[in-house]
C-alpha cells in the first residue's frame, strides 16, 4: 500500500510561485502524477513523471510554467509552479501509478493523496 501526502499549497498572488511536495511511502518505482480539481470542475491532469525522472509530460495549460521532478532517495515528488494565474486555483492531488509509462488518465493511477489547496489571487 502506497501512502501519499501533499504539502506546499497556499495563497499566492498572480505571477507568484509555489512548490508542492508529495511524500511517498514504500516503493519508489511508480509513475507519479499531479492532478487538480477546481470548484465545479472535473479533476484534470497537470503533470506526470516516470520512475527515474527521464520522461515527463505536462498539460498544455501549465507547460512552460510548471516543472515536475522527483527525488527517489527522499521518496518525494515535486511540482514547481511559476507564473501562477487565478485559473490555477484548485486542489492539487498527487497520484501514483503502477503503469510502466506515464499517463494523463486518472483511472490509471491507483494511489492518491488527499490534496493540497492552491489559491491564486488576482
Amino acid at each position: 500500500q502506497v501512502q501519499l501526502v501533499e504539502s506546499g499549497g497556499g495563497l499566492v498572488q498572480a505571477g507568484g510561485s509555489l512548490r508542492l511536495s508529495c511524500a511517498t511511502s514504500g516503493r519508489t518505482n511508480y509513475v507519479m502524477g499531479w492532478f487538480r480539481q477546481a470548484p465545479g470542475k472535473e479533476r484534470e491532469f497537470v503533470a506526470a513523471i516516470d520512475w527515474n525522472g527521464r520522461s515527463t509530460d505536462y498539460a498544455d495549460s501549465v507547460k512552460g510554467r510548471y516543472t515536475i521532478s522527483r527525488d527517489n532517495a527522499k521518496y518525494t515528488v515535486f511540482l514547481q509552479m511559476n507564473s501562477l494565474r487565478p485559473e490555477d486555483t484548485a486542489v492539487y492531488y498527487c497520484a501514483a501509478s503502477q503503469s510502466l509509462v506515464i499517463s494523463r488518465v486518472s483511472s490509471l493511477y491507483q494511489y492518491w493523496g488527499r490534496g493540497t489547496q492552491v489559491t491564486v489571487s488576482s
